[in-house]
């Protein structure tokens, strides 16, 4: 796989039936391991390891309701109250980053309210801080460490 703009990590593997699986530690399972989840297992451990929040305030790839269409989110965390702190949409690294990557992540956050957008292709990282008094997002340097 690619080389990321992310630090170091050290990640399960395993192989079965041609194909090459990654161990999710949010999911509790491996998962094949395509250019899109190389990207969010990195953004994950990065979560984690470096902005210091919790395993148990993350989720992974669940369903949402959007204008009567199905989607599925790539990372939400929690905040200890249950709302939502922050949405990270990944892309794989062949994708480039536009403005339908951020239309996209701002119809997930019309349903989410999360306080801080993510996106993500694991060579580039944006990061916006909702400003929903005034509609718009401002971008930021990074995400905040968890605090809790």
């Amino acid at each position: 796989m690619q080389t990321l703009n992310f630090p170091k990590f050290s990640f399960r593997f395993k192989s079965s039936e041609n194909k090459i699986f990654i161990f999710d530690n949010i999911r509790k399972k491996f998962v094949v391991l395509q250019p899109e989840e190389w990207v969010r297992q990195h953004c994950i451990q990065y979560l984690i390891e470096f902005k210091g929040y919790p395993k148990s305030h993350i989720n992974i790839e669940k369903e949402l309701i959007i204008n009567d269409l199905k989607k599925r989110y790539d990372i939400v965390v929690f905040n200890p109250d249950g709302s939502i702190k922050l949405i990270v949409e990944c892309k794989a690294p062949s994708i480039t980053i536009n403005q339908a990557t951020f239309d996209q992540i701002a119809q997930y956050n019309k349903v989410l309210n999360a306080t801080y957008l993510m996106v993500t292709n694991g060579l580039n990282h944006y990061y916006c801080q909702m400003d929903f008094e005034n509609e718009r997002y401002d971008f930021l340097r990074d995400i905040p460490n968890y605090e809790s």
